[in-house]
C-alpha cells in the first residue's frame, strides 16, 4: 500500500524513486518499476547501492544534492538493469525537507538517437552555411549595383512624386542587405572570455521587456551556483535573444517566459563528456511549434510566422554549436521549452567556417 503523499506519483510516466535519510528507498511509482525491472514489493526497503550495480554517479549526485542543498541534475547516466541490459538516463535528484525524502526522478534517453540527431543536424547545417555563403556573396554585387543605379535615377527624374518608386527600390535594397549580413554573421570564431550567463540572461531579458512592456512576464529560475563560463558574450546574448523574441512574437507579446538555469554534470556533448556543464531552459506558454516545421526549425529560411526571415534560431543554433554545445526544444500547445546545454571549462570552439 503506498503512502498517500506519494499517491500522486503513480500516474507520472516518469520513473520517481523516493529514498529516506539513510538511503533507503521507501517508494517507486509503476513507470520505475518498469524502467528498473525492479518490483516494488522487491525493492521497498532496501538501500539503493543495492538496486543497481553500478550506482556511483547516482551516489555522487546524491552527495552533491546534499552539501548544495539544490537540485542536481544529470544527463547521459548507464545503468545496469538485471545485469542483463544497461539503459541510458537523466535523472534529477530533489531534496524534500518534510518528510526529509530524496526523490529521483528519471527519465529514458535514447543516446545513440539523440547522438545520431545531433550529427545529422550539424552536417546539415555545415551545408546550409555553405550554400549560405555562396549565395550571399553571389547576390550582394548586383544587389548593390541596384541600389546604386536606382540613387542615379532618383536624381534624374524630374517629377519628385516619382521619387516614391526609387525610395522603395533602395528600401527594399537595404533591407535585403541586412538579411545577408545576419546570414554571414556566423562565419567567425568566437571572442572567448569569462562570463556569467546570469549576466547574460539579464541583458535578452531587460531587452525584451523593453520591447513587450505590456502583457509579457519575464520570470527568473536561476541557480546562483552555476559558476562562469568561457564564451562569447555577444554571441551567446544573440542566440538567446533570438529563442525568446520567437516565443514573444508567437505569443503576440502576451505571456509568461521563464529563464531556468541548472548545473549539469558529466554531460556528453559532441561526442565529447564533460564533467560540468550548464542547462539553460527558456520556457513559454505559447501555442507551441507548429508539426510541420519541427524537424527543420534550425534550418535557414524556415519560418511559422507571417514576415518571418527564419534566421534567429539558425544562427542560435550556430552559435550554440560553436561553443561546443547543443540545443533541443519540446513543444506543445501551452508549453515549449528549448534547452541549451553548454560546458562549463575544457573545450575549444568549433571552426565557424567549416
Amino acid at each position: 500500500m503506498s503512502h498517500p503523499a506519494f499517491l500522486g506519483l503513480e500516474l507520472l510516466e516518469t520513473a520517481v524513486m523516493v529514498l529516506d535519510t539513510a538511503r533507503t528507498v521507501r517508494y517507486l511509482n509503476p513507470a520505475a518499476e518498469t524502467l528498473f525491472e525492479l518490483p516494488a514489493r522487491e525493492t521497498v526497503g532496501r538501500p539503493l547501492s543495492a538496486c543497481f550495480s553500478e550506482p556511483a554517479e547516482i551516489l555522487a549526485a546524491l552527495d552533491a544534492a546534499e552539501k548544495q542543498n539544490a537540485s542536481v541534475t544529470e544527463h547521459d547516466v548507464a545503468l545496469a538493469v538485471r545485469l542483463t541490459n544497461t539503459i541510458h538516463v537523466a535523472f534529477t535528484v530533489r531534496e524534500v525537507e518534510s518528510p526529509p525524502y530524496t526523490v529521483l526522478e528519471f527519465r529514458q534517453t535514447d543516446q545513440q538517437r539523440r547522438i545520431a540527431n545531433e550529427e545529422r543536424l550539424a552536417a546539415q547545417q555545415q551545408a546550409n552555411r555553405q550554400l549560405i555563403r555562396n549565395l550571399a556573396h553571389e547576390i550582394k554585387n548586383p544587389l548593390g549595383g541596384i541600389r546604386g543605379a536606382a540613387q542615379l535615377l532618383r536624381k534624374e527624374l524630374p517629377d519628385p512624386a516619382l521619387h516614391e518608386y526609387t525610395k522603395v527600390i533602395t528600401d527594399e535594397a537595404d533591407r535585403l542587405q541586412g538579411l545577408l549580413d545576419r546570414l554571414l554573421t556566423p562565419h567567425r570564431l568566437p571572442q572567448l572570455g569569462e562570463l556569467n550567463i546570469h549576466e547574460v540572461l539579464e541583458r535578452v531579458r531587460s531587452v525584451l521587456l523593453a520591447e513587450y512592456p505590456n502583457g509579457l512576464a519575464v520570470r527568473r529560475d536561476y541557480d546562483t551556483s552555476v559558476p562562469d563560463l568561457y564564451g562569447d558574450k555577444e554571441q551567446l546574448i544573440q542566440a538567446v535573444l533570438n529563442i525568446v523574441r520567437n516565443a514573444a512574437q508567437a505569443m503576440h507579446g502576451a505571456g509568461q517566459i521563464v529563464l531556468k538555469t541548472r548545473i549539469a554534470r558529466q554531460v556528453t556533448l559532441n561526442r565529447r563528456r564533460f564533467p560540468l556543464g550548464l542547462t539553460l531552459e527558456i520556457i513559454d506558454n505559447g501555442p507551441g511549434i507548429p508539426e510541420h516545421i519541427r524537424e527543420t526549425i534550425f534550418y535557414p529560411l524556415v519560418s511559422a510566422r507571417p514576415g518571418g526571415t527564419g534566421i534567429g534560431l539558425h544562427l542560435a543554433h550556430t552559435f550554440i554549436q560553436q561553443h561546443n554545445g547543443t540545443i533541443d526544444f519540446e513543444s506543445q500547445p501551452g508549453r515549449t521549452c528549448f534547452t541549451l546545454t553548454l560546458p562549463l571549462n575544457g573545450w575549444t570552439p568549433l571552426d565557424a567556417s567549416k
